[in-house]
């Protein structure tokens, strides 16, 4: 039986722990916390999950929260206008409808239910806040250690791919809110979505529904620009305070959002987080000081901001990427060029999100501006916007470049317009049988009518 060692309890480490665990590898696991510490801790995410993401965790039987969660169904996208009184108006509204729901469970859940599971199957948990001379030893009676805490002096280990990374200090200043109390979004009461809302020069207002400790609730994340309005997070330690500050920006910036925000309270004293970090892609292979390689996991080597919503997503993939590549290695030895070639297959689609994050982290270019506003007008816009947040490769074909865009948006044009026609032409179809049948029913009486005066005229012949 081959030893695994697996140092961090977030969605890619117990992900990948309890899939190992599942085809009879022995799994050590190791966590700064306890089950009982991550449940009553703070927030540590936002983590809506889409539907690839949530069938990795279905493949493995852990979608233990699918009937207590919301059920999200569609990702909208509102653009603040220049400001006028009472606030900015919207320029741009939609909603897009996903080709399969998302979900969002707080990880203080997933985590620590995760983890009481791996340990009823007979899994091990050690406890401690590893560092690199603990993993410098601990390497040696294992056949392979894998990274996934991607906070730490073990990050330390992977060192920066700067062709890869085009950003080397924060692009946001990250704040969010758990909440009660939020209204529907009257576009859609009948159906729950994301919420995106993009204020230019100042950041994004997320909005999402989530299953936290404390039952169902919403998720308010704002994303400042670095020194601008939205920055006003730092150094804030009381959750009503920061609350508070969430509320205010939202009356202005986006108050359509505040209309329903009016009689929200937070869902429990850790309920808050801020933060900032660059996003970072770092090298895969970590060296050890006595000479051991370990291999980095998930936001450890590939660390997008969260506006894009990816990190549990990603997470999610490379776990069950790192799954297939281990157990198609069968007992071969974990050397050098396997990590450097499962990190390469982890890479194809990480390398999608990781464009599309830092482009939309970047002043959005005209034809982006014009194709974001091209929801409004056209659903299959908005539905195929929408539907990139499960696979970002698509973005290649229509986001990224000016023709390509244009072409789309022709296409689009050219689709609605052929349907818009066809329903013209079958609406005139059916007022023309409406005619001919109200013709034919005239036609009708008037025959009923000459055999009523045949049979009079028959009857006074005889």
């Amino acid at each position: 039986m081959r030893k695994i060692l697996i140092v961090g309890a977030g969605q890619s480490g117990l992900q990948l722990a309890l899939g190992l665990q599942s085809k009879g590898y022995e799994i050590t696991l190791m966590s700064n916390r306890t089950a009982d510490e991550i449940r009553g801790g703070r927030v540590m995410s936002t983590q809506c999950m889409f539907r690839t993401a949530l069938g990795h965790e279905r493949d493995l039987a852990l979608n233990f929260w699918d009937e207590l969660a919301p059920r999200v169904e569609g990702l909208g996208l509102s653009v603040a206008g220049p400001p006028a009184p009472g606030g900015h108006p919207r320029v741009v509204d939609w909603v897009g409808r996903l080709h399969g729901h998302a979900q969002n469970v707080d990880q203080r859940i997933k985590m620590a239910g995760w983890m009481e599971t791996f340990e009823q199957r007979g899994g091990q948990v050690v406890i401690h806040g590893a560092a690199v001379s603990d993993l410098d030893v601990l390497d040696r009676k294992y056949d392979l250690a894998l990274v996934a805490a991607g906070k730490g002096e073990l990050v330390s280990l992977f060192d920066r791919d700067a062709a890869r990374s085009p950003y080397d200090t924060p692009r946001r200043a990250l704040a969010v809110a758990y909440v009660h109390g939020l209204g529907p979004r009257p576009e859609h009461p009948d159906f729950d979505a994301v919420r995106c809302n993009l204020v230019p020069g100042v950041g994004e207002l997320f909005v999402m529904p989530a299953l936290t400790t404390t039952g169902r609730a919403d998720i308010l994340f704002w994303e400042g620009v670095p020194g601008g309005p939205a920055d006003v997070f730092r150094g804030i330690t009381d959750p009503s305070e920061h609350l508070e500050r969430v509320l205010e920006l939202m009356e202005w910036f986006t108050p359509w959002e505040y209309a329903r925000a009016t009689k929200v309270e937070l869902t429990d004293a850790g309920g808050t987080l801020s933060g900032r970090y660059a996003p970072t892609v770092r090298h895969p292979i970590g060296r050890l000081p006595g000479g051991g390689l370990v291999l980095g996991v998930a936001d450890v080597v590939v660390a997008n901001d969260p506006i894009t919503g990816q990190g549990s997503n990603s997470a999610a993939k490379c776990a069950a990427t790192y799954l297939a590549s281990i157990v198609e290695h069968g007992d071969r030895p974990f050397d050098e060029e396997w990590m450097r070639t499962t990190f390469d297959r982890y890479w194809q689609s990480a390398r999608h999100v990781t464009k599309w994050t830092n482009t939309m982290l970047a002043p959005p270019p005209e034809h982006i501006v014009n194709l974001l506003a091209a929801g409004t007008t056209f659903p299959a816009v908005a539905h195929r916007i929408a539907n990139g947040f499960d696979d970002s490769s698509d973005f290649e074909h229509f986001f990224y470049e000016p023709e390509k865009t244009a072409a789309y948006l022709d296409e689009v044009r050219e689709e609605a317009e052929a349907a818009a026609a066809a329903a013209a032409a079958e609406a005139e179809s059916e007022a023309e049988a409406d005619d001919g049948a109200e013709t034919e029913t005239e036609a009708e009486a008037d025959d009923g009518a000459g055999i009523d005066g045949g049979t009079e005229a028959i009857r006074s012949v005889r």
